[in-house]
């Protein structure tokens, strides 16, 4: 029997002529040796039609992984009380013999495919499957990378019809030519909230070599959204081995003068300020969380990879996020997760809004001051909540950017740091070498006490991308400097901090003043304006910043905050070098020579500077120097 004939036994007629339609003999191998293992008594196969989609949104609500709240369009999803977070002790990345690679936990290929089909073996008998076609970046374009994602969760393929590009089209138009990821998930079984019971037996496992991701007895998006985080570690290795870019980065529009657009990309860690800096309202967003930047003809062009945003919710206000307020209070598609319901609404933590004092939430049944087994207190929505909509209800989204089937030219490239006491607030690197190893691969963020307990230690996580790094960081730095030369003109990198504190632990900005940085690099992206040669790279002129500060939020800017926040920290900026270079050296081991020559060069400049001018270094002295 061959494997149309396979499907066909498989499939009902309607569903298996969708199947036919797609001239893809690989993918027809996959899908029947798959629906063969997992057993569905049902198969739905979605097309790009708008009644494909809303059959699956009618399936999360009659399944009950979604109900229905007060305002059209928006539903409520929960999983599981401990299955809240991506499961990193549980992502692998399968490797021949389970080789080790730096900072990312491997696996015996052969013996994790042998567990994963264990755990599958049956596990939709009862069950139906949504076999689901998208496509990551815009569609026929160079970014596009089409994907099957197969599912027993209404609510996973629901959520993906909100974030991805439907792809069935595509891969109609590819025909045997698809170069394709697959995804194949399953909840496994389920308790009386609808929520993944064994999660003992939850696996993330992540195979280079066929390029698929596996999934079971979990909900959680981040571990079950296949062309979400899954998907972002089969990308990076296809990037790398390429000569391209796959990043854990914003895409947004800074507005210059006369009209002018220049995009920038951004890589900021948690709780560095990456969501803020792209929602800024005056500026434009395409994408918040993940960016291709591909070389074409000489042109380093950018595409966002998904066209909606899986957000935390966590905070969200009218005073600190009033487009992301707006638009969770309109009647536009949306999926909330975790959060407290009470008579149809959703409330979440530091919503600046009165919470009920009781209601349902991720623990099930809630009133404040309800603890759980381990005798922690449960909050009333889960500081990991989510909410799911498209990128087309924001009103500041940049909508043609977003479709561009050729992207948009990247301008500008920004890493975000967070310390209070070593980057200035913003600073350009001398060129794409410095910036890429003093800037990304240097990159680290400061705990505070809320997220470990432990306040001011610094966590190491290079260009934001250390817990979905899917090859060696070694390689992984290397292709980024090799894209130099596949390139007419490089992006320009800068590095920003919006977290310096005085000696009283005061802040040193405003949350708006990141505003004032994007535009000052919006102008030295064209040259617009001179900048002060530091030790460590270009930084502004206060007179350049005071201008936008005027012009921008109506807001005077002293001499004195000026030199607070961009005097050169020289002890600082020295021990960070001793702490990178001494991480690489014993932890990451594979860099080029080049690597640390940088390193020591931009170590030699600080020295000099010290001993000429002190441990800490007024702006003013190095522009009159």
């Amino acid at each position: 029997m061959n494997v149309l004939e396979r499907l066909e036994r498989l499939l009902d007629r309607e569903q298996f002529e969708k199947i036919k339609a797609i001239d893809n003999p690989e993918l027809h191998r996959f899908l029947a040796e798959w629906i063969e293992w997992l057993e569905p008594d049902r198969v739905f196969v979605c097309t790009d039609s708008p009644e494909d989609e809303l059959y699956v949104r009618w399936k999360a609500i009659y399944y009950g992984e979604e109900r229905p709240l007060e305002t059209p369009n928006h539903t409520i999803h929960y999983d599981n009380y401990y299955d809240q977070a991506r499961d990193k002790a549980n992502t692998a990345i399968l490797t021949p013999g389970g080789r080790p690679l730096p900072y990312i936990n491997t696996k015996d290929r052969e013996e994790g495919l042998r567990e994963i089909h264990r755990l599958m073996r049956g596990i939709m008998r009862g069950k139906e499957l949504f076999v689901c076609f998208f496509v990551l970046g815009p569609r026929n374009s160079v970014f596009t990378i089409p994907a099957i994602q197969l599912t027993d969760s209404a609510y996973v393929a629901h959520s993906e019809f909100i974030l991805y590009r439907k792809g069935y089209e595509e891969f109609k138009r590819l025909g045997r030519g698809a170069r394709f990821f697959r995804f194949v998930h399953s909840e496994g079984e389920l308790d009386d909230r609808k929520t993944s019971k064994n999660l003992e037996e939850r696996r993330i496992y992540i195979d280079m070599e066929d390029e698929t991701v596996y999934s079971v007895n979990t909900q959680y998006g981040g571990n079950t959204i296949g062309l979400k985080k899954p998907a972002f570690r089969l990308t990076i290795n296809r990037a790398v081995r390429e000569g391209w870019l796959s990043e854990h980065m914003f895409l947004m529009r800074v507005n210059g003068p006369h009209g002018r657009k220049t995009y920038f990309t951004g890589a900021y860690p948690s709780m560095c300020g990456k969501t803020s800096t792209a929602m800024i309202s005056w500026e434009n967003i395409v994408g918040d969380d993940l960016t291709f930047i591909l070389p074409v003809n000489g042109v380093a062009r950018g595409a966002n990879v998904e066209k909606g945003v899986f957000g935390i919710i966590q905070g969200v206000n009218p005073e600190d996020d009033p487009i992301i307020w707006s638009i969770l209070h309109s009647p536009v598609e949306i999926i909330f997760s975790n959060v407290l319901v009470k008579d149809g609404r959703p409330y979440w933590n530091g919503m600046s809004v009165e919470i009920p004092e009781d209601g349902e939430n991720h623990s099930g049944k809630w009133w404040r001051g309800k603890k759980d087994s381990e005798g922690n207190e449960i909050p009333p929505s889960h500081k990991n909540a989510r909410f799911t909509v498209s990128l087309e209800h924001f009103p500041n989204a940049d909508l043609e950017a977003l479709e561009n089937p050729c992207g948009v030219e990247v301008g500008g490239i920004i890493f975000g740091g967070r310390d209070k006491d070593t980057w200035p607030p913003v600073r350009e690197a001398f060129n794409w070498r410095h910036g890429i190893i003093t800037m990304g691969a240097a990159l680290e963020s400061e705990t505070t006490a809320a997220t470990l307990g432990r306040e001011g230690v610094r966590v190491f996580n290079p260009m934001a991308i250390l817990d979905f790094m899917s090859v060696h960081l070694g390689d992984y730095i290397r292709n980024y400097l090799d894209f130099e030369k596949r390139v007419r003109r490089t992006p320009k990198i800068f590095a920003v901090n919006y977290f310096l504190r005085d000696e009283n632990g005061e802040w040193l900005n405003h949350k708006l003043d990141k505003g004032i940085w994007l535009k000052w690099m919006e102008l030295r992206v064209h040259g617009d304006v001179e900048a002060i040669e530091t030790p460590i790279g270009y930084i502004p002129r206060y007179g350049d910043l005071a201008r936008l500060f005027r012009e921008v939020l109506n807001k005077e800017y002293t001499r004195k905050d000026y030199e607070k926040q961009f005097t050169v920290r020289v002890p600082e900026l020295l021990a960070k070098i001793d702490r990178i270079e001494k991480i690489y050296r014993e932890q990451v081991k594979e860099v080029s020579k080049e690597f640390y020559e940088i390193l020591e060069t931009e170590r030699r400049r600080l020295s000099e500077a010290g001993e000429k001018y002190g441990d800490y270094i007024s702006p003013f002295v190095l522009e009159s120097s």
